[in-house]
């Protein structure tokens, strides 16, 4: 099996680690090789999160090379934008429809683009989906990501249920039920 390369890009506070530890343990759980980079921008601070996760048979690095991702999991458009030059022509891009204005907009030195989900469309294989409005329905705004993570699990070779089994270890426990309700509203968009 050659390399599978999955980026994941957000902002800060958004959830791309548990995520990122979610695709990394059912990977490994799969049999794969796997790696896992993290690269925090000012996360803590509302800024750029990447992560990238590899697995395989034998993955000798944990970056993830322009034009080299099969699959952009992005929580907020503009990090989708930011990063398309990662996803291969033949890639897929799951994007959340989220508006977060960096802080380069926030203090008036830039302006937010316009056209953006247009923009992924016409490069890319781009699903999009309103995982905050998801997840505010079912009472959890939090599990957003998981919502996100839910739509992108069809384009992956892994079952259902080894999806729903890796949440339910790698949560918190208090917040187990409504990340399930999360990934199936998800999955089903």
């Amino acid at each position: 099996m050659a390399t599978t390369n999955i980026m994941i890009v957000g902002v800060g506070g958004q959830g791309t680690l548990l995520t990122s530890r979610i695709l990394g343990k059912l990977a490994s759980q799969a049999g794969y090789d796997v790696k896992i980079s993290e690269v925090h921008g000012m996360s803590q601070r509302g800024g750029s999160v990447v992560t990238y996760v590899r697995y395989g048979e034998n993955v000798a690095e944990p970056i993830v090379e322009e034009g080299q991702a099969d699959v952009l999991i992005a929580f907020e458009k503009l990090e989708a934008l930011r990063y398309l030059h990662f996803v291969k022509k033949d890639g897929v891009v799951i994007v959340n429809d989220q508006r977060m204005d960096p802080i380069s907009v926030v203090t008036g030195m830039a302006e937010y683009p316009e056209g953006i989900i247009e923009k992924l469309q016409s490069r890319r294989k781009t699903l999009v989906v309103d995982a905050m409005a998801v997840a505010k329905e079912i009472g959890s705004p939090k599990s957003f990501n998981v919502v996100v993570l839910g739509a992108s699990a069809k384009s992956m070779s892994y079952t259902k249920e080894q999806w729903i089994e890796v949440i339910k270890d790698t949560v918190p426990p208090k917040t187990i039920d409504k990340n399930l309700e999360a990934f199936e509203r998800g999955y089903n968009l």
